[in-house]
């Protein structure tokens, strides 16, 4: 009966994907000037991983692909070909192609096949082109002693599988096939003294070989036969002296003594449980994310009901029902913790976004005459991921903006100063209940007098008495672009005002600093998940509302008389020297209630770098409350982001700082 293998194929993508990555970064860091052996070992095992998993389930498109890439590796690995900036960069372009041939496979379609044939013909080039001249390779055996691979001689190979193998699809005899396919193979393999057949599992293997292989392959070359198993096997090669005595091809060991020798073709997988190999146990297991979001969601109901409990518990007498009470308290403090934990679940940290921009700025800085560096800091930061998946396009736009607009060109960098490699920095922290992401660069900044006459120019309101931070605003008005020449790289107007939409609908803040010829700074400010909300909820009327806390700038106590009427109906309230818009909450969500004028409770909120003063009744307190999406569950509502559910079952709707300034302001100036 044939093996279905199609259940292991989003495995085989999942970890696919991921050796390109890992090549991309190790390709990224591969210094010509100065190579790294153990980069471009790397580089070799990735391709050969995804070479051998491709012919193993039947995508023989990548795994041919993929053949000629780990040939043009192996030359370079093993001094044959020197590395040269233009096969670095032509590898990096082959690993596009192999990222292309991994998801058209993924997604059932056909490949982009002139795609596919340019990177393939140019590889075929390479490999056909004048190589440098062989040199002995040095390896270096088990004992640290060098050896050298020279013809006519041959290694010594302690092959131990772990007892898993079986498990992962792999046969230790089609090894053995190929590596007698490199010269004359002699092997022996052991046994557990203790082991009996009747006691054996058969997923299991805990047999060991020791091999002679007579050849004049190199070590590279031997190892490569081993690749596919490397991180399930315990692994030895030394070299071995040019004349081997002869043996038998196969001879079984167990406990020491020697049985009748077995033909290798027809070897035994043999199998045992008392022996426990290490790394039995994988640090870490694939969950679908739908499975960790169902989970999220039930913790977030928990949440709900034990705030329903708390709540009712607050009405007991303490000294009747203490034990009751005692335990809510300890349901309350394993309900939390249990809230953190599950919430980690989701967190994944900075580097999955900031690894995709060494690759891009490679290529843009190319194709732009520029030089540039990138540091990244705090990588290791964490996020949410349904965050990180949001913030990804912003960033790559703004990373974009700064190489094109901000970096000059190695040229305008020498004539005003400065080392022709410029600097980009991409920076993560945490900062409270919030990250904070940084793109700085050192190239010309911002020009305050060129953005006004454009401004002015696209009929935006541009006075002079704006500040800088008001003025930088103004690059995310739709359309807007201060680019001379519009290139496939940028100068469109399309995308400041998205990137800025995109951080707002985040519940984010976007902030913009810069110095003329010295660069520029954009911090980003960002909540740590979506599914939890820090917020204080005020009371309107008999309804219940939640502003996020990261908008609130504060709460006051109005006098009367700092409140003032403009025009007909707009008013504003006077917080110590600066008139703030005010709406009355009841007015907005059109409920019955007083006005500002009798409770002067205000609150004051800030976005965009606007502020607005919101009329309440009362401040009922600070809480973090479970986030459920109103037009799942409901339908939009103006003014809304969401809603939550209280302790006492009743449902509060969760305010939209970023549209309340938006939407009211304008109103309130006309």
């Amino acid at each position: 009966m044939s093996m279905d293998l199609s259940r292991f194929h989003q495995t085989f993508f999942e970890e696919s994907f991921e050796g390109l990555d890992s090549m991309e970064a190790a390709l990224l860091r591969l210094d010509p000037a100065d190579v790294d052996a153990e980069t471009i070992n790397t580089i070799f095992r990735a391709a050969h991983s995804i070479k051998g998993g491709g012919g193993t389930f039947g995508f023989t498109a990548v795994s041919a692909f993929t053949h000629l890439l780990e040939t043009l590796l192996d030359q370079m690995r093993s001094g044959r070909r020197a590395v040269v900036p233009e096969l670095v960069n032509l590898l990096l372009r082959s690993v596009d192609a192999v990222r292309e041939l991994l998801q058209a496979a993924r997604d059932g379609r056909a490949a982009n096949l002139e795609l596919i044939a340019g990177h393939q013909l140019a590889l075929e080039q390479a490999l056909a082109g004048p190589a440098t001249p062989a040199v002995p390779t040095v390896v270096v055996a088990a004992g640290g002693e060098p050896a050298v691979a020279a013809p006519n001689r041959g290694w010594r190979i302690r092959f131990a599988p772990h007892p898993g193998l079986f498990r992962s699809g792999n046969d230790p005899l089609r090894i053995l096939r190929e590596l007698s396919g490199l010269g004359q193979l002699r092997s022996e393999v052991e046994l557990p003294a203790p082991l009996k057949l009747s006691a054996t599992v058969a997923e299991e293997s805990h047999a060991r070989w020791q091999l002679e292989l007579i050849s004049g392959a190199s070590e590279a070359e031997v190892r490569e036969a081993f690749a596919w198993v490397e991180d399930d096997c315990e692994l030895e090669i030394t070299a071995l002296a040019p004349v081997a005595e002869a043996r038998p091809a196969l001879t079984l060991i167990q406990g020491g003594r020697a049985e009748a020798p077995v033909a290798a073709a027809s070897a035994p997988r043999w199998t045992g449980p008392e022996r426990r190999g290490g790394n039995e146990a994988t640090g870490s297991i694939r969950v679908p994310t739908d499975k960790i979001d169902v989970l999220i969601n039930l913790v977030g109901e928990l949440v709900i009901t034990q705030a329903m409990l708390a709540q009712t518990g607050a009405q007991l007498d303490p000294v009747a029902n203490e034990r009751l009470l005692t335990a809510l308290a300890q349901l309350d403090r394993n309900t939390r913790s249990l809230q953190e934990s599950v919430m980690g679940i989701r967190m994944l940290p900075m580097d999955f976004v900031f690894s995709r921009f060494p690759r891009m700025i490679h290529d843009l800085a190319g194709k732009l005459g520029k030089q540039v560096r990138l540091e990244t800091q705090g990588a290791d930061t964490e996020l949410d991921k349904s965050v990180i998946e949001k913030i990804a396009d912003p960033l790559t736009h703004l990373v974009r903006n700064a190489l094109d607009h901000g970096i000059e060109t190695p040229e305008q960098r020498r004539a005003a100063g400065k080392p022709e490699e410029g600097v980009i920095t991409l920076a993560a922290s945490h900062r409270g209940g919030n990250i904070i992401i940084e793109i700085v660069d050192d190239g010309r900044g911002l020009d305050r007098e060129r953005i006004l006459a454009k401004a002015r120019s696209q009929g935006l309101e541009a006075a002079d008495t704006l500040s800088d931070a008001e003025v930088w605003q103004l690059i995310f008005a739709p359309g807007f672009s201060t680019a001379e020449v519009i290139t496939d790289v940028s100068g469109r107007g399309v995308g400041m005002d998205v990137v800025k939409k995109n951080i707002l609908a985040l519940n984010g803040q976007v902030e913009l600093a810069s110095q003329l010829g010295r660069g520029m700074r954009i911090t980003i400010r960002l909540p740590l998940t979506l599914a939890i909300l820090d917020g204080m909820s005020i009371a309107v009327g008999n309804e219940v509302f939640i502003v996020p806390l990261a908008a609130v700038v504060e709460s006051l106590q109005a006098r009367p008389d700092d409140v003032k009427t403009i025009g007909h109906s707009s008013r504003v309230v006077r917080v110590r020297n600066e008139l703030v818009p005010l709406i009355d909450l009841h007015e907005l969500v059109r409920l019955p209630g007083g006005a500002v004028g009798e409770h002067n409770l205000c609150i004051l909120i800030e976005s965009e770098g606007r502020k607005l003063a919101l009329g309440v009744d009362e401040l009922l307190g600070q809480q973090q409350v479970v986030v459920k999406s109103l037009e799942s569950n409901y339908r939009r509502v103006p003014y809304m982001s969401g809603a939550t559910i209280l302790g006492d079952g009743r449902v509060a709707l969760i305010l939209d700082a970023a549209e309340l300034v938006r939407r009211t302001q304008p109103a309130i100036a006309a």
